[in-house]
């Protein structure tokens, strides 16, 4: 068994090499920054499986791309890069992988959150460009965090938060206990959450999970952070809170269409505060996460 890892671009082609192991199936590696879907069948075809950072794969194309048999996504949001279900119509499996950076995640999130409480991004770019502004900041402490979903980065989360000070409650699908946390219906989360962070998956289920309803539902000026995947919130809803003060601000690290396209509303909003898709981002997660999927392609090749 072969396999192909051919977007480990940005310092991931480093991480492979520190982190592969003797006995591991090998792997051609690429560094392509931008793989096009005219690209894949002559890049993939000839390897049965693919590891996958980054890369949008339609269907169309990888139903091209000869012998193929496993797609091992480097996380846990494949359905922003590819139809799951159609994928493996093909007799392709797709794989991913979770619980590689619960902490970089929940570190990042909470690193949001005390920035929109205290409008950091904004009186950062105030005072490069000369001005030294003021800002009544929101007080953290007693303050209520609601975690829309509760998985392994929900409990980080919590974990720092209640330590913090800050009363917890959370809302799952299915019941969960945790110290420190009180588990919630979503009315109440919504009603009572100074801060709401979102912690679902993003399914076809949870696609627009939080809408205009549910926004119009929320405590009055809280602030709302999403690490998780821009498709679980009605953008335009959010967008529109944003500017009739509905919510106080929106610290986001996921969006609909990434890269940000130039000019995007949300750049254009001061109460918005905006990182790259980077809270995952540490030595320590990025580590876990490939040797992760080498120990599938492993365990795949030993099957």
């Amino acid at each position: 068994m072969k396999g192909i890892y051919a977007d480990a671009s940005g310092g991931m082609a480093d991480v492979f090499t520190r982190v592969s192991e003797a006995g591991d199936p090998p792997v051609t590696v690429h560094e392509h920054a931008h793989i096009t879907a005219d690209m894949l069948p002559g890049l993939i075809s000839g390897h049965d499986f693919m590891l996958n950072d980054h890369t949008f794969l339609p269907t169309e194309a990888i139903a091209q791309c000869d012998g193929l048999k496993h797609i091992i996504f480097l996380g846990t949001g494949a359905r922003s890069y590819m139809d799951i279900e159609a994928i493996e119509a093909l007799g392709i499996t797709v794989h991913t992988i979770r619980g590689y950076g619960d902490t970089a995640v929940a570190e990042h999130t909470i690193a949001l959150i005390w920035a929109a409480a205290r409008d950091i991004a904004r009186l950062d770019r105030d005072i490069r460009a000369g001005a030294w502004s003021s800002a009544e900041g929101l007080q953290l402490t007693g303050k209520t965090l609601g975690l829309f979903g509760f998985g392994g980065i929900a409990a980080e989360v919590a974990r720092i938060a209640v330590g913090s000070g800050m009363r917890v409650i959370a809302w799952n699908r299915t019941p969960r206990t945790y110290t420190g946390v009180e588990f919630v219906d979503v009315e109440t989360l919504l009603a009572e959450s100074h801060v709401l962070s979102m912690h679902l998956l993003l399914t076809e289920e949870t696609r627009g999970r939080l809408d205009a309803t549910h926004i119009a539902q929320m405590r009055p000026g809280a602030i709302l952070v999403n690490t998780a995947r821009a498709g679980l919130i009605d953008t335009a809803a959010m967008v529109a809170a944003l500017k009739s003060g509905q919510l106080r601000h929106a610290a986001l690290d996921v969006f609909d269409s990434e890269p940000l396209v130039q000019g995007d509303v949300l750049a254009t909003l001061p109460n918005v505060t905006l990182t790259p898709h980077q809270g995952f981002s540490t030595p320590e997660a990025t580590d876990t996460l490939l040797r992760m999927g080498l120990d599938i392609a492993k365990g795949l090749a030993a099957s």
